[in-house]
Protein backbone atom coordinates (compact mmCIF):
# COMPACT_ATOMS: atom_id res chain seq x y z
CA UNK A 1 0.00 0.00 0.00
CA UNK A 2 1.12 3.52 -0.75
CA UNK A 3 2.18 5.44 2.64
CA UNK A 4 0.29 8.18 2.00
CA UNK A 5 -3.36 6.23 0.68
CA UNK A 6 -6.17 6.00 2.83
CA UNK A 7 -7.89 3.40 2.93
CA UNK A 8 -10.63 4.68 0.23
CA UNK A 9 -8.06 5.72 -1.73
CA UNK A 10 -6.76 2.70 -2.14
CA UNK A 11 -9.65 0.93 -2.68
CA UNK A 12 -10.63 3.40 -5.41
CA UNK A 13 -6.65 2.76 -7.19
CA UNK A 14 -6.75 -1.19 -6.88
CA UNK A 15 -10.21 -0.53 -8.52
CA UNK A 16 -8.96 1.17 -10.80
CA UNK A 17 -6.12 -1.37 -11.93
CA UNK A 18 -8.24 -4.40 -12.05
CA UNK A 19 -11.14 -2.54 -14.31
CA UNK A 20 -8.34 -1.46 -16.80
CA UNK A 21 -6.55 -5.19 -16.17
CA UNK A 22 -9.75 -6.90 -17.15
CA UNK A 23 -11.66 -5.01 -19.39
CA UNK A 24 -8.92 -3.39 -21.25
CA UNK A 25 -10.41 0.14 -21.02
CA UNK A 26 -10.22 2.47 -18.58
CA UNK A 27 -14.11 2.93 -15.95
CA UNK A 28 -16.03 6.26 -16.57
CA UNK A 29 -17.06 8.53 -13.52
CA UNK A 30 -20.58 6.70 -13.43
CA UNK A 31 -18.88 3.04 -14.15
CA UNK A 32 -16.84 4.09 -11.49
CA UNK A 33 -19.39 5.45 -8.71
CA UNK A 34 -21.68 2.80 -9.22
CA UNK A 35 -19.18 -0.20 -8.53
CA UNK A 36 -17.80 1.42 -5.67
CA UNK A 37 -21.25 2.41 -4.66
CA UNK A 38 -20.04 6.49 -4.17
CA UNK A 39 -21.15 9.66 -5.78
CA UNK A 40 -19.50 10.95 -8.99
CA UNK A 41 -18.08 13.65 -6.95
CA UNK A 42 -16.64 11.45 -4.97
CA UNK A 43 -15.14 9.79 -8.19
CA UNK A 44 -14.02 13.06 -9.36
CA UNK A 45 -12.28 14.41 -5.73
CA UNK A 46 -10.25 10.53 -5.29
CA UNK A 47 -9.11 10.97 -8.60
CA UNK A 48 -7.45 14.49 -8.71
CA UNK A 49 -6.16 12.84 -5.15
CA UNK A 50 -4.30 10.24 -6.64
CA UNK A 51 -3.59 12.47 -9.46
CA UNK A 52 -1.09 14.61 -7.05
CA UNK A 53 0.26 11.88 -5.41
CA UNK A 54 1.32 10.57 -9.16
CA UNK A 55 -0.04 7.54 -9.27
CA UNK A 56 -2.54 8.81 -12.24
CA UNK A 57 -1.78 11.30 -15.15
CA UNK A 58 -5.13 12.92 -16.27
CA UNK A 59 -4.73 14.42 -19.91
CA UNK A 60 -6.81 15.80 -23.15
CA UNK A 61 -9.87 17.20 -23.22
CA UNK A 62 -11.22 17.57 -19.81
CA UNK A 63 -8.64 14.96 -18.68
CA UNK A 64 -10.72 12.07 -19.78
CA UNK A 65 -7.80 9.98 -20.99
CA UNK A 66 -6.03 8.52 -17.67
CA UNK A 67 -2.54 6.61 -16.92
CA UNK A 68 -2.03 4.19 -14.26
CA UNK A 69 1.49 4.82 -13.48
CA UNK A 70 3.16 2.43 -12.16
CA UNK A 71 5.78 2.90 -8.62
CA UNK A 72 9.02 2.93 -9.01
CA UNK A 73 10.62 -0.77 -8.16
CA UNK A 74 7.00 -2.03 -8.78
CA UNK A 75 6.71 -4.86 -11.59
CA UNK A 76 3.59 -4.50 -13.59
CA UNK A 77 2.24 -7.75 -13.03
CA UNK A 78 -1.15 -8.03 -14.60
CA UNK A 79 -1.34 -4.20 -14.89
CA UNK A 80 0.85 -3.61 -17.30
CA UNK A 81 -1.27 -1.70 -20.10
CA UNK A 82 -0.52 1.28 -22.47
CA UNK A 83 -3.11 3.62 -24.22
CA UNK A 84 -3.98 3.40 -28.08
CA UNK A 85 -5.75 6.24 -30.04
CA UNK A 86 -8.23 4.49 -32.46
CA UNK A 87 -8.23 6.12 -35.47
CA UNK A 88 -11.31 7.73 -37.09
CA UNK A 89 -9.77 8.43 -40.58
CA UNK A 90 -6.53 7.18 -42.06
CA UNK A 91 -5.37 10.66 -43.57
CA UNK A 92 -2.64 9.83 -46.04
CA UNK A 93 1.34 11.04 -45.67
CA UNK A 94 1.39 11.64 -41.84
CA UNK A 95 2.44 8.24 -39.33
CA UNK A 96 -0.07 7.15 -37.27
CA UNK A 97 0.58 8.70 -34.25
CA UNK A 98 0.32 12.04 -35.91
CA UNK A 99 -3.19 11.70 -36.74
CA UNK A 100 -5.56 14.01 -35.80
CA UNK A 101 -8.64 11.81 -36.46
CA UNK A 102 -8.83 10.42 -33.46
CA UNK A 103 -12.11 8.79 -32.29
CA UNK A 104 -11.37 8.19 -28.86
CA UNK A 105 -8.64 5.33 -26.95
CA UNK A 106 -8.61 2.07 -25.50
CA UNK A 107 -6.25 0.33 -23.14
CA UNK A 108 -3.99 -2.36 -24.18
CA UNK A 109 -1.63 -5.01 -22.34
CA UNK A 110 1.67 -3.74 -23.06
CA UNK A 111 3.19 -7.14 -22.23
CA UNK A 112 1.54 -8.47 -25.17
CA UNK A 113 1.91 -5.51 -27.28
CA UNK A 114 5.16 -4.11 -27.45
CA UNK A 115 5.64 -1.67 -30.23
CA UNK A 116 5.48 1.83 -30.23
CA UNK A 117 3.06 4.16 -31.90
CA UNK A 118 0.38 1.29 -31.97
CA UNK A 119 -3.25 2.12 -33.31
CA UNK A 120 -6.44 1.13 -33.69
CA UNK A 121 -8.51 1.24 -36.59
CA UNK A 122 -12.41 -0.12 -36.12
CA UNK A 123 -13.30 -2.66 -38.61
CA UNK A 124 -16.65 -2.77 -40.85
CA UNK A 125 -18.03 -5.22 -42.88
CA UNK A 126 -17.54 -8.89 -42.55
CA UNK A 127 -14.64 -9.95 -45.53
CA UNK A 128 -12.30 -10.99 -42.71
CA UNK A 129 -14.56 -13.07 -40.53
CA UNK A 130 -12.45 -16.47 -41.70
CA UNK A 131 -9.37 -14.48 -39.92
CA UNK A 132 -11.99 -14.25 -36.61
CA UNK A 133 -11.90 -10.39 -37.34
CA UNK A 134 -15.91 -9.25 -36.96
CA UNK A 135 -17.30 -6.07 -38.01
CA UNK A 136 -17.15 -4.14 -35.47
CA UNK A 137 -13.87 -5.35 -34.33
CA UNK A 138 -11.29 -2.89 -32.79
CA UNK A 139 -8.07 -3.96 -35.03
CA UNK A 140 -4.94 -3.49 -33.20
CA UNK A 141 -2.14 -2.09 -35.54
CA UNK A 142 1.61 -1.39 -35.58
CA UNK A 143 2.63 1.32 -37.90
CA UNK A 144 4.48 0.45 -41.15
CA UNK A 145 4.58 1.16 -44.27
CA UNK A 146 5.76 -2.51 -45.65
CA UNK A 147 3.90 -5.93 -45.67
CA UNK A 148 4.80 -9.40 -46.29
CA UNK A 149 3.11 -11.93 -48.32
CA UNK A 150 0.29 -13.35 -46.06
CA UNK A 151 0.07 -9.99 -43.36
CA UNK A 152 -2.95 -9.07 -42.76
CA UNK A 153 -2.77 -5.26 -43.01
CA UNK A 154 -4.29 -1.86 -42.74
CA UNK A 155 -4.43 -0.35 -46.40
CA UNK A 156 -5.39 3.44 -47.57
CA UNK A 157 -6.32 2.62 -51.51
CA UNK A 158 -6.43 5.68 -53.89
CA UNK A 159 -5.01 7.36 -50.43
CA UNK A 160 -8.68 7.67 -49.45
CA UNK A 161 -10.10 4.90 -48.19
CA UNK A 162 -8.76 2.47 -45.57
CA UNK A 163 -9.54 -1.47 -45.65
CA UNK A 164 -7.89 -4.43 -43.68
CA UNK A 165 -6.90 -6.97 -46.16
CA UNK A 166 -4.56 -10.27 -46.41
CA UNK A 167 -1.82 -8.99 -48.31
CA UNK A 168 0.09 -10.31 -51.23
CA UNK A 169 2.36 -8.60 -53.39
CA UNK A 170 2.47 -9.82 -57.03
CA UNK A 171 4.89 -9.42 -59.98
CA UNK A 172 2.60 -6.79 -61.62
CA UNK A 173 0.12 -5.64 -59.08
CA UNK A 174 -1.03 -6.13 -55.43
CA UNK A 175 -3.72 -8.68 -54.28
CA UNK A 176 -5.49 -7.64 -50.91
CA UNK A 177 -7.30 -10.85 -50.29
CA UNK A 178 -10.53 -11.08 -47.92
CA UNK A 179 -10.76 -13.48 -45.67
CA UNK A 180 -14.92 -14.37 -46.69
CA UNK A 181 -15.51 -16.71 -49.69
CA UNK A 182 -18.29 -14.31 -50.18
CA UNK A 183 -15.88 -11.60 -51.64
CA UNK A 184 -13.48 -11.72 -54.27
CA UNK A 185 -9.82 -10.78 -54.19
CA UNK A 186 -8.74 -7.19 -55.07
CA UNK A 187 -6.43 -6.27 -57.85
CA UNK A 188 -4.42 -3.02 -57.63
CA UNK A 189 -1.38 -1.23 -59.08
CA UNK A 190 1.78 -0.47 -57.21
CA UNK A 191 0.83 3.03 -56.94
CA UNK A 192 -2.67 2.59 -55.43
CA UNK A 193 -2.12 0.98 -52.30
CA UNK A 194 -0.26 2.34 -49.14
CA UNK A 195 0.34 -0.04 -46.42
CA UNK A 196 -0.34 2.28 -43.24
CA UNK A 197 0.28 -1.12 -40.86
CA UNK A 198 0.27 -4.34 -39.77
CA UNK A 199 -2.47 -5.97 -37.73
CA UNK A 200 -1.42 -7.55 -34.55
CA UNK A 201 -4.43 -8.18 -32.30
CA UNK A 202 -8.41 -7.86 -32.27
CA UNK A 203 -10.26 -6.09 -29.63
CA UNK A 204 -13.97 -7.09 -29.51
CA UNK A 205 -15.29 -5.54 -26.23
CA UNK A 206 -14.30 -5.63 -22.75
CA UNK A 207 -13.17 -9.49 -22.41
CA UNK A 208 -12.09 -10.23 -25.46
CA UNK A 209 -8.13 -9.28 -26.71
CA UNK A 210 -6.90 -11.75 -28.55
CA UNK A 211 -3.28 -11.20 -30.65
CA UNK A 212 -2.90 -12.35 -34.12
Amino acid sequence: MHPSLTPKQKQMLDYLRDYVADTGVFPSLRQAAGDLGVSHTAVAQMLKVLEKKELIRRQGRYQRAVHLITPPGRAGGRHRWKEVPVIGRITAGLPMYAQQEWDGSIVIDAGIYKGSNLFALRVSGDSMINAGILNGDLAICEPRQYAENGDIIVALIHQEAATVKRFFIRPDHILLQPENPAYPPMQYGFDEVMVQGKVIGIHRGPDVMEGL
